[in-house]
Formats: C-alpha cells, sequence, structure tokens
C-alpha cells in the first residue's frame, strides 16, 4: 500500500505558475513509477504527466509539452508538477497516481494508488 497526498493546487491567473506537490507514504517511494492526471468537469480523467523510477524520460501530454515539469525526489518521497503558462483550459482537479509498474503508463488503469485531488482554476 502507498498513500498519497497531493498539495499546490489554488486559484491563479491565465499565463501564471504553481506548483504541485505529491507526498507518498507506506512504502518504498523509489520503486513507484508516478505520474499526475487531470479531470476537468464533465470530462474524464487524463493523463498529463509521469515519470519512471530513476526520474529520466519524463513523459507529457502534448497538451503540456513545454509548459509543465514533472519530478521526483526520491529522498523526499516527493513527485512534483510545475506548471507555468497556464491556461483557463487547465482548469481541473489533478490527481497524483503511482504503480509499480516499470513504465510510464498513460492510461487511467495503469495506475493502482491514487490521491484525493487538489483543484487547480485559472482564471481568463
Amino acid at each position: 500500500q502507498v498513500q498519497l497526498v497531493e498539495s499546490g493546487g489554488g486559484l491563479v491567473q491565465a499565463g501564471g505558475s504553481l506548483r504541485l506537490s505529491c507526498v507518498a507514504s507506506g512504502r518504498t517511494f523509489s520503486a513507484f513509477t508516478m505520474a499526475w492526471f487531470r479531470q476537468a468537469p464533465g470530462k474524464e480523467r487524463e493523463f498529463v504527466a509521469g515519470i519512471g523510477l530513476n526520474g529520466r524520460r519524463p513523459d507529457y501530454a502534448d497538451s503540456v509539452k513545454g509548459r509543465f515539469t514533472i519530478s521526483r525526489d526520491n529522498a523526499k518521497n516527493t513527485v512534483s508538477l510545475q506548471m507555468n503558462s497556464l491556461k483557463p483550459e487547465d482548469t481541473a482537479v489533478y490527481y497524483c497516481a503511482a504503480d509499480l509498474s516499470l513504465r510510464v503508463g498513460i492510461s487511467v488503469e495503469e495506475y493502482r494508488y491514487w490521491g484525493q485531488g487538489t483543484q487547480v482554476t485559472v482564471s481568463s
């Protein structure tokens, strides 16, 4: 088991930045592939970014490439998502996800553990 707790969401104007953090507890953090997903009202949960065990070769959704950066600190059991140049369409609840898979999956079904989510609202 692993418990995930997100923080850092909030209200920001378009063009602004936010940094989300997810702290994991319960098992060896370095053994988990980590990802961020988001879900806007009335839409399905979608992949945003993912990062492998050693932090190399992160993967991003096309909609956030060049604006968002995912990183992890295995010593602090933390994965972060730096979000720059935010747009109103980035408004959603952002979820941290973890799985013991060795690859960065992009579908919800590929992640076993989930946080409760943190709201990000971008005003125009």
